[in-house]
């Protein structure tokens, strides 16, 4: 693309791991572009360094978003602006949706530059049902928060997919085990990159396996679909909440029980309020 860009935004993904998966089509777009929005200056610094090039970038990122949004929407009326994010497709977990959504607002020619994402990359090495997916993005840091997340999602028939870092990686990976049940689940990190790693294995084994050891690098987590659920009989409803009763409050017991029992989880809390007696 050796003619000058139209002005406008242009949403390039970036490499996740090897700088050699630049499409032809993102190196240009970088070359020519008159500004680069960008996560890190540093890490576009070194992408630039690969295709032989220097641009001008700005910092666009969680922090100061709100601040430059305006002046960005702006500039993009005579000049071609690309957003960048440190790795992958951005607005993947990353900033830029609202970008997108006042450029188009103002009238601004605003396309994209499809590449490599990690959610996908990850999907495709998991050995997971890939017919039917759900991004999660990051799961909330605190615990009670986390495991009202994943009962939200527990009863989708869904492969899910979520970011996580390597010192939260057990603590998360546990978390899933307890609110979905024993599934099958992926550990993806390093896509692209020399020491690329992907272990799938039950969720049980795989807390086990990270808990002393927490890994470095990028990591994406592929959690299976639940198994087709056999009909429960009062008895085994009532075993499983009881077992849930001893750990957890009677609402998140019942979110557990009939996450893992594939059960509408307002018989299971009924059920668990009539156990739970008067008062409780």
């Amino acid at each position: 693309m050796s003619d000058r860009l139209l002005p406008g935004l242009y949403i390039v993904a970036t490499p996740i791991g090897n700088l050699s998966d630049l499409s032809p089509h993102a190196a240009s777009v970088l070359a020519a572009a008159d500004l680069l929005a960008v996560e890190d200056s540093r890490v576009t610094a070194k992408l630039l360094a690969h295709i032989g090039v220097k641009r001008p970038m700005t910092p666009y990122h969680d922090h100061n978003a709100d601040r430059v949004r305006p002046g960005l929407v702006a500039e993009m009326a005579h000049k071609a602006i690309a957003l960048v994010s440190d790795a992958g497709t951005p607005l993947i977990s990353d900033p830029g949706y609202k970008l997108v959504r006042e450029a188009r607002a103002a009238g601004r020619h605003v396309t994209t530059v499809a590449g490599p994402c990690a959610a996908v990359a990850a999907l495709t090495l998991a050995g997971l049902p890939t017919d039917r997916f759900l991004f999660l993005g990051f799961l909330p840091a605190k615990a009670g928060a986390r495991a009202a997340a994943i009962a939200e999602v527990a009863a989708i028939k869904a492969t899910l997919i979520l970011y996580e870092s390597g010192p939260r990686l057990a603590a998360t990976l546990q978390a899933l085990h307890q609110g979905l049940g024993d599934r099958d689940a992926a550990v993806v990190r390093e896509i692209s990159k020399k020491f690329e790693e992907s272990v799938t294995e039950r969720l049980s084994v795989l807390a086990a396996r990270y808990a002393e050891q927490p890994p470095k690098g990028e990591i994406v987590i592929v959690v299976g679909p639940p198994a087709p659920a056999e009909p429960a009989d009062e008895r085994s409803i009532d075993d499983a909440l009881a077992e849930a009763m001893r750990r957890l409050p009677v609402s998140r017991a019942a979110a557990e029980v009939a996450a893992m029992l594939g059960l509408p989880r307002r018989r299971v809390y009924e059920r668990a309020l009539a156990l739970s007696g008067p008062g409780k």
